[in-house]
């Protein structure tokens, strides 16, 4: 806003209004007293640039955003650790609380999720905890150990939010107001949930009984087994439907809420991390009660997108000294690249379509590609019409 006010103009200014029948010029004693103060005066204009950008949100820098923020009750999310699993040979050992290693990143066993099973945290928070997997070594001796290796990613860990994802939820906060179970206060709370990338909230329907007594136990659930193959015809169909409506909570006395997520990588969320949103939001030993972030009579049912397989198949046409034994990998990811960015519109479309022609364009754009033709995407030619909570996953390209 002050750019044009300079040292020169300001000095310039200050020397207009002294009289000229005193020696102005450089070197002067008028000149040598007014310039330090034109200096000074400078740099208050520059801190007074400053204090303007920094006022605003769409200016201010990540430490004064933040305090602006602070204002709406928002916070910058931080940084998160991974969630692993790891798998231990034998399985009779208890290697809960045991410390591994892998190259620079330390691990520590949690929770045991089955024989020779645990879940593992990397000590180091954010999305560096993703990447690495194979053998671990343990920090302390372990007796009777044969192997222990770390082989899928349960929680995805995350970096500090990004300074402009924290402004834009700064502005998306003045458009909807996020309050008392509201769509926008769901997918605010969801998507704060560690490992949580993008969720989309749907209500189902309503009764008026109660919810956690309407939802199957494993002794009810036993008995609907043993009986159901006694009956025939309409009993036979009414009570099928009773069970299923009650096993996914669709009978309640306030409203019933689907909440559909995908991790931190816009990838399928792991039934850990939709274990662990389900307990958040609304755990399932106390359905409807609101001991969640859910209010009190709404019960939730948290589930993952459907994973859809996209298997690409293509006439390629390349330059001499290429084929598919140098360029596979290349046009691998180029089309998994446009994959996630599909996966990463998925929250804010009703559904997602994976278009030929955009595959043909991003394979035309790995160097050492000259043509691309009769691409098939499932084993057809036609564009894939994804649903409403289907997200497309990348399963092989071939010629």
């Amino acid at each position: 806003m002050y750019e044009d006010i300079t040292y020169e103009a300001i000095l310039q200014r200050m020397l207009d209004r002294v009289p000229d029948k005193f020696d102005k010029r450089e070197g002067s004693v008028i000149w040598d007293t007014h310039s330090p103060t034109a200096i000074e005066l400078q740099i208050l204009y520059l801190e007074l640039d400053a204090i303007l950008r920094e006022a605003y949100g769409d200016t201010a820098s990540r430490e004064f955003l933040i305090l602006r923020c602070k204002e709406r009750g928002i916070h910058p999310h931080g940084a998160t650790r991974a969630v692993l699993k790891g798998v231990f040979v034998p399985d009779t050992i208890d290697v809960a609380g045991q410390r591994f290693n892998i190259g620079d990143m330390n691990y520590i066993v949690g929770r045991k999720i089955a024989d020779g099973e645990y879940q593992v945290e990397c000590e180091t928070a954010g999305k560096a905890g993703n990447q690495f997997f194979g053998p671990m070594i343990p920090m302390e001796y372990i007796k009777g150990l044969q192997s222990a290796e770390l082989i899928e990613v349960l929680i995805p860990g995350e970096d500090e939010e990004e300074t402009e994802d924290l402004r834009q939820r700064y502005f998306s906060s003045f458009n909807e107001n996020a309050f008392g179970g509201n769509r926008a206060d769901y997918l605010e709370k969801t998507n704060s949930i560690p490992g949580v990338g993008r969720s989309k909230v749907a209500r189902v329907w309503n009764a008026d009984i109660s919810p956690a007594d309407l939802i199957p136990e494993e002794s009810v659930a036993a008995w609907y087994d043993g009986i159901k193959g006694m009956l025939d015809g309409e009993v036979r169909h009414w009570l099928d439907s009773v069970f299923q409506a009650a096993l996914q909570k669709k009978l309640t006395t306030g409203g019933t809420v689907l909440l559909t997520i995908i991790d931190s990588e816009f990838g399928p969320a792991s039934e850990t991390l939709v274990q662990t949103v389900q307990t958040a939001i609304d755990p399932e030993t106390n359905a409807g009660e609101g001991f969640g972030l859910a209010p009190i009579g709404h019960v939730v049912r948290v589930e993952s997108a459907a994973a859809i397989v996209v298997d690409i198949r293509t006439d390629v046409t390349f330059e001499p000294g290429y084929g598919w034994g140098i360029l596979r990998a290349p046009i691998e990811e180029a089309v998994a690249a446009y994959l996630l960015e599909l996966r990463k519109e998925w929250a804010d479309s009703s559904s997602l379509i994976v278009r030929i022609s955009q595959i043909d364009n991003r394979i035309l754009n790995v160097p050492g590609v000259v043509d691309v033709q009769d691409t098939l995407v499932n084993g057809t030619r036609r564009n894939l019409d994804l649903g409403e909570y289907e997200i497309p996953v990348l399963g092989g390209v071939s010629g």
